[in-house]
């Protein structure tokens, strides 16, 4: 069974319930497809026994001994990715420099260069990685700032998650997926069995779940909304209900705010390990039966 915990927008507390959810079990492959900003390797610190480099696409870069400063590059890149910088030490000579954050990897520049003064390298500084923890299992990868196909790597997480509950017949699967409604939130709950979509008692959090129950609907998986830190805000956490009620949407259950969780993070356990008697955990609890025994 593949659980997958998102959110439609960033700070609903998503990755402190995906770690809630991988300690209830005994045995979980936790894999955090938040590869953007991947942070549950940083409360379980996993042993790693496996990483994978992944190529998110090219950058281009100058050989400055075939470059002939005509600036041609400059006026084809649609991205402002390539500049005419002036060099260090006051000179009023200016270089042909690229701006590897702006360089989308298009190749047009490399193209139009007369001299094939520019190339195309590969981008490889994000990673893959997967080991063990102390619930058993998990898969992660971490995005290089600035690289680009997000959703690719994802999959490549979750192929190697699928792999590892396989081999070891592991019957639970969480993913930890990234917030919004964009590429790597599909990558991330395609081919799921159930979706828990973490929302809070804000407009900007019902409007975002909105469009998430918009995109999760159009998948075979089954949907629920759980509002975390409820008693913020409780007439929109109503208005939520209420909006789950009428549109027949699978209601988990609702978090009170309580600051054992912040305590749990800081000391790198998840809230069920810090505070296992403690309200917050056993309404996580009760939400997790909830769902892995709804039929």
């Amino acid at each position: 069974m593949e659980i997958a915990v998102i959110s439609g927008k960033g700070g609903t507390g998503k990755s402190s319930i995906s770690a809630a959810f991988a300690t209830l079990q005994k045995r979980v492959v936790l894999a955090d497809c938040d590869v953007d900003a991947a942070n549950l390797y940083l409360i379980f610190d996993p042993v790693n026994d496996y990483e994978q480099v992944y190529i998110a696409g090219q950058k281009a870069s100058i050989d400055y001994e075939l470059c002939t400063n005509c600036g041609l590059c400059v006026d084809f890149c649609s991205f402002d990715a390539i500049l005419l910088k002036a060099t260090e030490g006051g000179s009023d000579f200016k270089r042909v420099t690229i701006d590897e954050i702006s360089c989308d990897g298009c190749k047009l520049c490399s193209r139009v260069c007369p001299v094939n003064a520019i190339t195309m390298t590969d981008n490889d500084k994000s990673r893959m990685y997967s080991g063990t923890f102390r619930n058993g299992h998990m898969v992660y990868g971490r995005l290089a700032p600035g690289e680009e196909n997000s959703g690719k790597l994802v999959n490549i997480v979750r192929d190697k998650a699928k792999e590892i509950s396989e081999k070891h017949k592991i019957e639970i699967t969480v993913i930890d997926g990234p917030p919004g409604i964009g590429c790597s939130v599909i990558s991330s709950v395609t081919g799921t069995d159930t979706i828990v979509i973490v929302t809070e008692p804000t407009i900007s959090g019902l409007h975002d779940l909105k469009r998430t129950v918009e995109l999760t609907s159009r998948f075979n998986s089954t949907s629920w909304v759980l509002i975390n830190k409820y008693d913020l805000n409780r007439e929109i956490s109503e208005q939520i209900e209420e909006y789950c009620s009428q549109n027949k949407i699978l209601f988990a259950g609702k978090l009170s705010f309580d600051r054992v969780v912040v305590e749990a993070m800081v000391s790198c356990k998840s809230v069920i390990e810090y505070a296992p008697d403690s309200g917050v955990s056993k309404e996580i609890s009760h939400i997790w039966e909830k769902i892995t025994h709804y039929k």
